[in-house]
């Protein structure tokens, strides 16, 4: 009898795409910015075109949502800085009061880092924003691309606000994802935490649990800090990095750590780290290891940086930890703040207790 109540939890919310209804047609705000999706070749290779290229395959989602499609940028994801996430994060701003939900379709290769930097800049967004894009171009016969717009609109058409990103038939948090895949279909996963919705026999099944809580009015705080920099551990690395960093005006450090955050401190290996933090600036450490926790109380390594002031990172992805990071400074934060911060969760991106 629980395991029925959960299920009833878990599947209760989900849209059937193609079902047919008496309601009004949903709203949805196609976003354009490039990327694989919206690519053709020319004389150099793919490059991305504006939202032409995508007119077969919105003629068919026509039949089930109101369409209004904006090219906002053309840019191939590589491309895409903190400007322009600022830029997106001013349209859907703007926009949303209009719409029932947005998409916005993305090169692949900085989905997660642009996702994750609108969450934060977007806080209570009332309304789905759901990122997709393609690992083939829509104007190839084979593409992913069609499969994952079907996905992303269905969940924009759900009434779950919040920050997502849909490819391959799932639905996930937009501070969650990380592609971990340079040409497969299952680009994406959900790293430390269950994917929000899957797309199945029965339509888009949504896991209640998994959607974000609007715990207050929507609101753009889109400044940004660019001064932070996201630096891999290797064995043997030299502490005068930290001192490179520093000299070069960086405000804050992301340090993807061994296992549970392991730092080399032998010799002067905890010195660059110690100066950086006394030159005011926020290190966070996470791990290189893509699933589970930087957790510093383990080993005495750990401990040794707690004691220097370092933040833990938890379970966060890289990209969430580096944007969380950027968006934090940009909300001009000191050091104590930041580290206070770091120990909340503000839209699921770290998984607390």
């Amino acid at each position: 009898m629980l395991f029925y109540f959960f299920s009833v939890i878990i599947t209760m919310y989900y849209y059937r795409v193609g079902e047919t209804s008496m309601e009004p047609k949903k709203q949805i705000l196609l976003l354009t910015t490039g990327g694989t999706i919206a690519s053709a070749p020319n004389g150099d290779g793919l490059a991305p075109r504006r939202s032409d290229i995508m007119a077969h395959d919105l003629q068919r989602l026509r039949e089930y949502y109101e369409i209004t499609v904006e090219d906002i940028m053309c840019l191939d994801s590589s491309n895409i800085r903190p400007e322009e996430w600022q830029q997106m994060a001013r349209v859907i701003f703007d926009r949303y009061p209009s719409y029932d939900g947005i998409v916005v379709s993305h090169g692949t290769d900085t989905m997660a880092y642009t996702a994750s930097a609108l969450t934060f800049m977007l806080p209570n967004i009332p309304i789905p924003v759901v990122f997709t894009g393609s690992q083939v171009p829509l104007t190839q016969a084979l593409s992913d691309g069609p499969d994952n717009l079907r996905t992303a609109f269905a969940m924009a058409a759900c009434g779950h606000g919040g920050v997502f990103v849909a490819f391959d038939r799932k639905v996930m948090r937009g501070c969650r994802a990380v592609k971990v895949r340079a040409s497969g279909f299952s680009a994406f996963e959900s790293i430390n935490a269950r994917y929000a919705g899957r797309v199945t026999g029965r339509g888009l099944e949504l896991d209640a649990r998994m959607l974000p809580d609007c715990t207050g009015a929507p609101a753009l705080r889109d400044a940004l800090s660019k001064d932070v920099f996201l630096l891999k551990l290797t064995p043997g690395l030299s502490p005068d990095i930290f001192y490179a960093l520093a000299q070069m005006g960086y405000k804050g450090i992301v340090l993807e750590a061994f296992g549970l955050g392991g730092v080399n401190v032998l010799g002067q290996g905890l010195s660059g780290i110690q100066k950086a933090v006394e030159l005011g600036i926020s290190v966070v450490i996470t791990t290189q290891c893509l699933y589970d926790s930087a957790d510093l109380r383990v080993y005495q390594v750990g401990n040794q940086l707690l004691e220097l002031g370092v933040i833990q990172g938890r379970d966060m992805t890289s990209e969430a930890a580096m944007t969380k990071l950027m968006w934090a400074l940009g909300q001009g934060m000191d050091q104590q703040q930041i580290a206070q911060l770091f120990s909340q969760s503000l839209a699921g991106e770290i998984t607390l207790n």
